[in-house]
Parts: structure tokens; C-alpha cells; sequence
């Protein structure tokens, strides 16, 4: 079964029913912490649990230490994972606001826990159930615990100081989810430094998307990286973002696309900048 791998509303509303399916609703807003769960308890896709970015899929921030959104300590997303009733076999389906990015944050960390079968980002996110005209809910989740035993894949990461000592590699392809502005430096709304990682190039997330919100289709996305790995192998990839959240939505793109799963640098530029004997690089 493919690792990463879309669902319509369509197709989802049709299987509302099923027994073993686990609903995230994982929207978010960075200018406004709150917004995710103010607009689940104004309705949400039935059967939908909660997953708050910052509560429940990151970790606590450490001031000059970590990223904005380091990633949560294994056992204790696992042990959320199962009071929202996951189980090894579950079939989970992940949605937010439409673009995708916390969504595909969920994904990659069930995909780091070892989830990697059955998990479905909602194409087009709630925007697109929203065009097809399917009903929302007020009505709480009905829980139950699930038996989830996810392990961490230290595989699936890199480090500050491993990144470091490869920029240059002739065989490194690190890819900044950013819009370009930030990548060239030219205007920084959220972080103290401007800029991106030295040899970096930009993959603005947004650009996995077409006009309708929607993931592009497979070959498209296939033709989007190879320009960015220019033969290298993909397993030497390197994701990254302001982060660790939309760099997600990268990794999520390429499996989407049939590449094998990149590592994701989750302390992102948030983190690098920490540390002022780390390069920093402005412009294309």
C-alpha cells in the first residue's frame, strides 16, 4: 500500500460508518493559537477528534534551544494517539483547513511512529468538503482506547550538527518549504534572522498544490522534484521549513509522488538560527 495517499469527500463521507476508521481534524493558525479548537466546536466532520499542532503534535518549546515546533516525545503521542482509538490497523484519515500542511504534520508523525499503511490526507481539506456540500457536526467523538504500539525511526531525521557537517555534499538535496520571499530573506514575519540554510534550494509547499486547493497529480509532482534533485538520490534528501510543519507537506508530496520517504531536519530554520556559528544565506 502506497505511504502517502489521498482521500476525496466524496469517498470519506461514504465511509463514515466504518469500523476501526480514526478522524483527525488537525486545522491550526499560527496568528491565533486557539483557532483550531474555537472552529472544531463550531463543527467538524463526524467522528473527528481534535489534534491540536502545538498540544499534541509538538513538543514544549525551550527558548534558544529548540524550533518554534519540536517534534513531542514519542510515548506521549502515543499514548494520545490511543485515547483517540487508534490501533494498528486503524485506517486514519487527516484533514484541515485545505492547504494541508498540519495535516500532513499528523502524517509524517504517525509515518516516524511506524504508521505507515492506511493513513489518508483529505485532498483539498475542508474547503473541498465544504464545495461538496457534506454536513458538519457538533456531536462529540466517541471514545475509546486504541492499542497503537508505535516505536520512533530515528531514520527518518537529522540533526543540526549532522546537517551542518553535510552542507556542501555533492549528494544533498535540502529543500526549504518557505514562500520564496522568506527564502531569499527579503521579508522574515516570524523569526529573528532572515534567510535560508546555506545551499538550500526553495520548494514553497503551496506549489504541491493547483488552483483548487487540491494536490497535483502524481506525474506532476514526480517532474517538481526531479528539477529539485537533478539526479541525486532521494533517500539523501533533506526537508526543512520555518518549523518543521510545512517541510511535512514536502515529504508528503514526494511518497505522493512515488519518491521514498526524504528526512526531515524537524528543528528547521527556528532552530538553525539558534546558533550563530551556523551559515546563514540570503538571495536565490
Amino acid at each position: 500500500m502506497p505511504l502517502a495517499q489521498l482521500i476525496t469527500p466524496q469517498q470519506l463521507a461514504e465511509r463514515l460508518d466504518s469500523p476501526g476508521l480514526v478522524i483527525l481534524d488537525c486545522r491550526f493558525a499560527l496568528e491565533d493559537v486557539d483557532y483550531g479548537q474555537r472552529s472544531y466546536a463550531g463543527g467538524h466532520i463526524a467522528g473527528a477528534h481534535f489534534a491540536d499542532l502545538e498540544r499534541d503534535l509538538s513538543g514544549p518549546v525551550v527558548k534558544g534551544q529548540t524550533g518554534r515546533h519540536p517534534l513531542p516525545e514519542p510515548r506521549r503521542l502515543v499514548e494520545r494517539l490511543r485515547e483517540w482509538g487508534l490501533d494498528n490497523d486503524s485506517q486514519v484519515v487527516l484533514y484541515d483547513d485545505g492547504p494541508g500542511a498540519f495535516a500532513a504534520r499528523a502524517w509524517w508523525l504517525l509515518a516516524w511512529l511506524g504508521k505507515r499503511n492506511a493513513v489518508f490526507i483529505l485532498d483539498g481539506g475542508l474547503k473541498a468538503w465544504h464545495a461538496a456540500h457534506l454536513p458538519l457536526s457538533l456531536d462529540p467523538p466517541v471514545q475509546r482506547e486504541g492499542n497503537f504500539t508505535g516505536e520512533a525511526d530515528a531514520k527518518l531525521l537529522i540533526d543540526a550538527e549532522h546537517l551542518n557537517k553535510r552542507l556542501g555534499s555533492a549528494d544533498l538535496t535540502l529543500i526549504d518549504a518557505r514562500a520564496l520571499p522568506r527564502f531569499r530573506g527579503e521579508v522574515e514575519p516570524i523569526d529573528p534572522v532572515a534567510g535560508h540554510i546555506p545551499g538550500a534550494q526553495c520548494a514553497a509547499f503551496t506549489d504541491n498544490l493547483g488552483a483548487d486547493g487540491r494536490f497535483l497529480p502524481a506525474e506532476q509532482l514526480k517532474q517538481r522534484f526531479a528539477e529539485k534533485l537533478a539526479g541525486r538520490e532521494p533517500e539523501q534528501l533533506v526537508a526543512y521549513c520555518g518549523s518543521g510543519v510545512t517541510a511535512c507537506h514536502n515529504l508528503f508530496a514526494l511518497a505522493l509522488a512515488g519518491y521514498p520517504l526524504g528526512r526531515l531536519y524537524a528543528g528547521s530554520w527556528s532552530e538553525w538560527i539558534n546558533d550563530s556559528r551556523r551559515g546563514v544565506a540570503t538571495g536565490d
